[in-house]
């Protein structure tokens, strides 16, 4: 196995491990995977013994298994914190996942000998904790309506705690459930601004009539 990088002064590996995916990874997510690649095997190793996370970035052209020449990836994405590891069999992993912060790719992506991308990245600023205002309320009561019956249905898609008076994580949880393209995802998941993903997709449910009034 490759030595495990060094964390910089960010307190990120330098060069970070990449996970690219087609999907989305949010702050405050969880994220299931299962692991059976050698490569990520390797990874999840390397993470649970430096205590460090890996980052996860979304495909914008190529696959996530195997080896591809033709693979692009977004220049932003999210540090994926390992929270549980079950060995389903043997060389099989799932994980359970929570997204940490943003990072933003500082140079080319490269991939070691066993087909790890890896590449030099930076943190991105965390949201800073913005109060929703009165006109986003009833996204935020849809939001906590939602939470409550896929509760009574045994389900859990979101970490605790539940923060429902902070702008970003009603944003981002929402962020996870709306049906649009990996692209819409990725440009609400970058926005500065948490106040401003929460009034777009503010937009979005009043457009599809899930939020009224």
């Amino acid at each position: 196995m490759s030595e495990a990088p060094a964390p910089d002064a960010g307190g990120l590996p330098s060069p970070l491990p990449l996970f690219p995916l087609q999907t989305v990874l949010f702050p405050g997510a969880l994220l299931g995977l299962k692991v059976f690649e050698a490569r990520y095997l390797d990874l999840v190793s390397e993470c649970l013994r430096t205590q460090q996370p890996f980052g996860v970035i979304c495909l914008r052209q190529g696959s996530e298994a195997g080896r591809s020449t033709k693979v692009e990836l977004e220049q932003v994405g999210v540090l994926a914190h390992i929270d549980e590891v079950d060995a389903e069999q043997a060389g099989i992993l799932r994980l359970r996942c929570i997204g940490g912060s943003r990072f933003r790719l500082t140079g080319p992506a490269t991939q070691r000998p066993s087909g790890l991308w890896e590449a030099p990245a930076e943190r991105v600023p965390d949201d800073p904790p913005r109060l929703p205002g009165p006109a986003m309320l009833a996204t935020v009561q849809a939001l906590a309506e939602a939470i409550r019956k896929l509760q009574q249905q045994d389900k859990r898609p979101f970490a605790e705690p539940y923060r429902l008076d902070d702008a970003g994580w009603v944003a981002n949880r929402w962020c996870e459930l709306l049906p649009v393209s990996l692209a819409a995802k990725q440009k609400l998941m970058e926005l500065d601004d948490p106040v401003i993903r929460l009034s777009l997709v503010d937009g979005f449910l009043r457009d599809k009539k899930v939020v009224v009034g």
